[in-house]
């Protein structure tokens, strides 16, 4: 599995109405951290496949929900379980801080 993009117009879909836990990479073509953390989301993806999805939303393209989220930093890692906004992550994070900070939103679900 890999990550998938998500919009202003397919985010409630995507994320607040997911039966699976989602994580929220907030990131823009130009930011460098984001590049250094989009290839760890991937892995966790690829790890989590099944238990939890992993989507990336473009902040530049996308300003409602960056409005929304009030994403005032990138790279913004956002935790969701059941429609609600579980956790945030400002910049970028080693795998080991955002596999744990997975495996803290999949024990909320237990």
């Amino acid at each position: 599995m890999s990550t998938t993009d998500v919009t202003d117009a397919t985010f409630r879909a995507e994320v607040l109405e997911s039966d699976l836990p989602v994580v929220v990479d907030f990131w823009a073509p130009w930011c460098g951290p984001c590049r250094l953390v989009s290839p760890v989301l991937e892995e966790l993806s690829n790890d989590y496949e099944g238990r939890v999805r992993v989507v990336k939303v473009n902040a530049d393209e996308n300003p409602q929900l960056s409005q929304d989220y009030q994403v005032q930093s990138i790279p913004l890692i956002a935790f969701f379980s059941g429609g609600e906004l579980e956790k945030t992550l400002v910049g970028a994070r080693p795998k080991a801080v955002l596999k744990e900070a997975v495996e803290e939103l999949l024990a909320q679900q237990s």
